[in-house]
């Protein structure tokens, strides 16, 4: 019986060479060939991947397009329409933030003298979005469209400059509240410095460039003893994230400003409060939990001090806005490049008179006629200040500023609209 290696190896030498030769040439020429194929074969999967990935991706930019709540022929005409002015030598004002509660009050206060308004907002959850689509819908009944996107979107406003040219922009979108911050840092990098660099990227390459009018915030005063505060204070040391992305803001703008001739106009608000304000605040949760008959927390400061705070109504605020808007002074550069120096300037909104969170809550009683069930404890270290007072003075002067509305008649205004808002009748809900 033959051997394995007689089966591999046949005895005759000559006929071994000749035949093994023959052999090898036959395995050399099948994998040959087979390599050749396993090569072809290769090519055709990378290029049919390549193919499904070229189409799967047309798909999704389609897809995209499709349910982009921008973009099209009539979205372009509801933005033109929203952006014609009315008056003689009115602005065409892009206002950011605009179904907020500060937005929505300068946006119909736009609207309402004859300038043009365009309004942008993401309708985030950090509070009811359903307030913010009931704000969106009050603006759309005074022909003010609002576009649904974000303010990181470059795409988006460079869109919205290419379809009107902006003579102002109004900047009030950001990630507001101090104590938040802690919860989701993210949000406010995100919001109030991404976002604002996004928003002065597209403004310095429009041309022509807007004069552009934005939310800063008392914050950035910080933990600053000197009251009242003016514009001239410190305001390095921040008690909060927040005021630190508002700080940050501040400097961002001034390097916009001298750097592409922006013209740039900043605005300290002081404690804004009034009808479809923000449920996050204290005077809307007091409201809130009084009527449910839930008690409130009232915070003091160091040595049982009751907090005070500079308490401005919405009308107040949106006054300085609109004179900021109207002193603004054009921008000097164009498609990005500077041409000289352009006006920047910082202002405090506020009512200059301070009032006690005690006293608020008094008031609110008063107007609710009910007894609110009060929890005093002592302030946790979350980023609040115990005191807030604006020096107006400037604003005053530069901008007409004078605020008229104390926080006994501005929170009667304000109780009167939660009622009506949410239904209840003699203090009681309506079902």
């Amino acid at each position: 019986m033959p051997s394995l290696e007689d089966e591999l190896f046949p005895s005759t030498p000559g006929k071994f060479k000749i035949e093994r030769a023959h052999a090898m040439n036959r395995q050399f020429n099948r994998c040959f060939a087979s390599t050749s194929t396993m090569f072809l074969w290769a090519l055709f999967l990378i290029a049919l991947t390549a193919s499904y990935l070229s189409f799967q991706s047309f798909v999704d930019s389609g897809s995209r397009y499709l349910s982009a709540s921008w973009g099209g022929i009539q979205w372009e005409k509801q933005v033109r329409n929203s952006a014609q002015i009315h008056r003689s030598g009115g602005m065409s004002v892009l206002v950011t933030g605009a179904a907020g509660f500060v937005g929505s009050h300068v946006s119909l206060a736009l609207k309402r003298r004859g300038d043009g308004v365009v309004g942008l907002d993401n309708f985030n959850n950090y509070y009811d979005p359903s307030l913010k689509k009931a704000r969106k819908s009050l603006l759309n009944t005074h022909g003010i469209f609002i576009v649904e996107g974000d303010v990181n979107d470059a795409r988006l406003f460079d869109k919205l400059f290419d379809v009107v040219a902006f003579t102002h922009v109004m900047h009030l979108a950001a990630q507001a509240g101090v104590r938040y911050a802690m919860e989701n840092p993210q949000s406010y990098v995100h919001s109030n410095i991404a976002g604002l660099v996004t928003l002065l990227e597209a403004c310095k390459s429009a041309n022509p460039q807007p004069a552009v009018v934005w939310a800063s915030s008392s914050s950035v005063y910080g933990l600053n003893e000197k009251v009242p505060f003016s514009e001239w204070d410190r305001t390095d040391q921040p008690a909060s994230l927040y005021a630190a992305t508002k700080k940050a803001g501040e400097e961002i703008t001034h390097t916009y400003n001298h750097i592409y001739g922006l013209s740039i106009t900043g605005l300290r608000f002081f404690t804004v409060y009034g009808p479809w304000g923000r449920p996050d605040m204290a005077y809307f949760s007091f409201t809130r939990n009084i009527l449910q008959g839930k008690p409130i927390t009232i915070y003091r400061g160091k040595n049982g001090v009751d907090l005070a705070r500079d308490f401005t109504y919405i009308d107040d605020i949106v006054k300085g806005c609109l004179g900021s808007l109207d002193t603004a002074g054009k921008s000097t550069g164009s498609g990005g490049k500077k041409r000289g120096p352009a006006p920047y300037r910082i202002f405090n909104l506020g009512n200059t008179s301070p009032v006690t969170v005690p006293t608020l809550v008094s008031i609110l009683e008063r107007h609710l006629k009910m007894k609110a069930k009060r929890n005093v404890v002592d302030m946790p270290g979350n980023g609040d200040v115990p005191y807030t007072h604006a020096n107006i003075s400037s604003a005053r002067r530069e901008l007409g500023y004078k605020p008229t509305t104390d926080l006994q008649t501005g929170l009667k205004k304000f109780v009167r609209w939660y009622l009506s808002y949410y239904g209840y009748n003699h203090g009681k809900p309506v079902n």
